[in-house]
């Protein structure tokens, strides 16, 4: 009622009946309220950095949400109300030991940008270095862990209440989203990441990471370089640059896979509050709280499963699914394909503006349930920067064709995966491990021999390992039948 979101819930489909009740309400008869996007701007700002977050993710989906909603969310990004300058001023003051002003030449007391966890602050060093100071909100810790207690409850009651939830496996993704917001909390985590990726990127002609300042850098205060771009959604700054959309959508589409495929590390707060452009045409990322990686395996079975989408082999698309553990071992195989053939080909070889992503969803979530496919928790982060880097793709460039761009890339990924390339890199990478533990092979084979000559030899395999070994055994056996020239005969024993 404070921020007049009454009468937007008055006007959904289950309150209808009451709707009448605002006529009994005082409030309802001033004539000047704000706009339906201010006031749902305002309610998550109230209610806290989890809900400014939920903002965000929907502020890049201007597909998604009514032109008004979307513009006023887009201030969620670097526009939310800054806390006291006394408290910045404190903060920085307990974790030096000296007031801003003694640490450097010059100190802007008035934030720049604010954001849900941290506001930022212009600064200059005494050596005349021109950086940013990233301040962490004071108390926003209980504040977190109270909304995420609220998150937990509500993942249980979906569980508990709806029999389609428990695929969503609501539980764990929340206790996925909880490492990543907490982590959040902590400055030097940030710092280490903006130089990991700085150093991934480093000889980069598509994307700058700013430098760290290490000698600055505390678990509440983080000092950066401080950039000079265009942001990246002033599309009309971009053109008067004469920044060619297509080819900065081009880049960005590569930037987003080299990160994920070729570094296993991604920016996973990738909203265009935290991405500016400079005026020779480089992305400059900022904001490295939220980071994303992925093991070997989901790394692979996520660059076959594009490959294959591309190349619209459904088949293999629904088989890796399944080998994957993604969708139950007993689905039907050529059903599933029937199913993923059915959503997918009618947003093949259409720009991104002609793409219903809304209605692509709902079909896949649809899909999901019928083949009691199971949401994975360590693809959460990756299917949200997805989202926002589609979202953007949206703004910047509508006509991008995003598979025509991606698949060039991914089948160079491949190809260095499995070629004799890779095969000499993963023996470069053993061989020390292997001189290592070389000396210690025939006493572990002696007491191995020793155990089974007396009886005590033992394996021991949990259900997850057995489904990962029958798996493996199948992929196998249907990779030699491939190649074999030969039909192959196997005999299991019984």
């Amino acid at each position: 009622m404070r921020h007049g979101m009454d009468e937007l819930i008055l006007a959904s489909h289950l309150f209808r009946p009451v709707r009448f009740l605002k006529l009994f309400m005082p409030w309802t008869w001033v004539s000047h309220r704000a706009s339906r996007g201010v006031r749902i701007r305002r309610s998550l700002v109230a209610l806290g950095p989890i809900f400014v977050k939920f903002g965000q993710i929907l502020s890049t989906r201007r597909d998604l949400l009514p032109d008004d909603i979307a513009e006023e969310l887009a201030k969620l990004q670097d526009q939310v109300p800054p806390f006291a300058n006394a408290l910045a001023r404190q903060i920085i003051t307990q974790a030096y030991g000296q007031s801003p002003d003694e640490m450097f030449q010059h100190f802007e007391s008035t934030p720049f940008a604010s954001a849900s966890i941290a506001q930022v602050h212009g600064a200059i060093l005494q050596d005349g270095s021109e950086v940013i100071v990233k301040v962490l909100r004071p108390g926003i810790l209980p504040v977190i862990k109270r909304d995420i207690r609220l998150l937990y409850i509500i993942a249980g009651k979906i569980e508990q209440y709806w029999k389609p939830g428990r695929q969503l496996r609501p539980r764990e993704v929340v206790a996925e989203f909880e490492r990543t917001i907490l982590d959040e909390l902590d400055l030097m985590r940030e710092a280490a990441n903006a130089s990991q990726l700085r150093r991934n990127f480093l000889l980069s002609d598509k994307l700058y990471v700013p430098e760290v300042y290490w000698h600055y850098c505390r678990r509440d205060v983080l000092v950066m370089e401080r950039i000079q771009g265009i942001p990246v959604s002033n599309t009309e700054a971009l053109l008067a640059a004469g920044i060619s959309l297509s080819d900065l959508a081009d880049k960005g589409v590569e930037i987003f896979f080299t990160q994920v495929f070729r570094d296993s590390f991604f920016h996973a707060d990738m909203h265009p509050g935290n991405i500016f452009v400079a005026k020779e045409g480089k992305y400059i990322a900022v904001d490295f709280g939220i980071m994303g990686t992925l093991n070997r395996t989901d790394q692979r079975y996520l660059a076959e499963n594009f490959l294959a989408f591309f190349n619209r082999d459904y088949h293999r698309v629904a088989q890796l699914h399944v080998d994957s553990g993604w969708v139950s071992k007993d689905t039907r195989v050529d059903e599933f394909e029937a199913a993923i053939r059915t959503v997918c080909e009618p947003i093949f070889d259409k720009p991104l503006k002609e793409i219903s992503f809304g209605h692509l969803l709902l079909r896949l979530f649809q899909t999901a349930r019928r083949f009691n496919m199971e949401v994975q928790p360590q693809l959460v982060l990756l299917q949200k920067t997805l989202l926002n880097i589609e979202g953007l793709g949206r703004q910047l460039y509508p006509d991008l064709d995003l598979w025509k761009t991606a698949k060039p890339f991914l089948e160079r990924w491949m190809a260095d995966q499995i070629g004799p390339r890779a095969m000499l890199r993963h023996l470069k990478e053993n061989v020390p491990l292997w001189a290592e533990r070389l000396p210690q092979m025939p006493n572990m084979l002696f007491d191995v021999l020793e155990q089974a000559k007396q009886g005590h030899l033992q394996m021991e395999l949990d259900s997850k390992q057995m489904d990962d070994l029958r798996r493996e055994i199948h992929r196998t056996s249907r990779r030699n039948l491939r190649r074999s020239p030969a039909p192959v005969l196997l005999s299991l024993p019984p």
